[in-house]
């Protein structure tokens, strides 16, 4: 059986335009060694690797509200199971003004065995 990896690549982006009229927003963040995304087994069995890229929606109390995958790694799958394992995970809250607020954020995650 291969050995395997999944690398992480966290794009953290802006959900509003920052201005002097607009409230600066900090989007949600996440600790990868604190959440489990467990690779599907099919997965492994088919030596399926390829990067999904999804977004969540994490409330001010950072849990996750709201998710959809934004570009698959074009195996069902891998795609379920990053939404799942990321779903369940306790983010650090995104921020408006200073504050904790609900906010989107992305995630690109790079499935790849070695």
């Amino acid at each position: 059986m291969k050995n395997l990896t999944a690398k992480l690549f966290v794009a953290l982006t802006l959900a509003g335009a920052a201005a002097s009229s607009f409230a600066a927003e900090v989007p949600a963040s996440f600790d990868p060694k604190k959440c489990t995304i467990e690779y599907p087994k099919a997965s492994l069995m088919n030596e399926e690797q390829g990067t999904t890229s999804a977004s969540f929606l994490v409330n001010a109390d950072g849990t996750v509200a709201e998710s959809k995958v934004e570009k698959s790694s074009g195996f069902k799958n891998l795609d379920r199971a990053l939404v799942k394992g990321l779903s369940a995970c306790k983010f650090k809250p995104g921020t408006k003004d200073g504050a904790p607020a609900q906010t989107w954020t992305k995630v690109d995650y790079a499935w790849k065995l070695d």
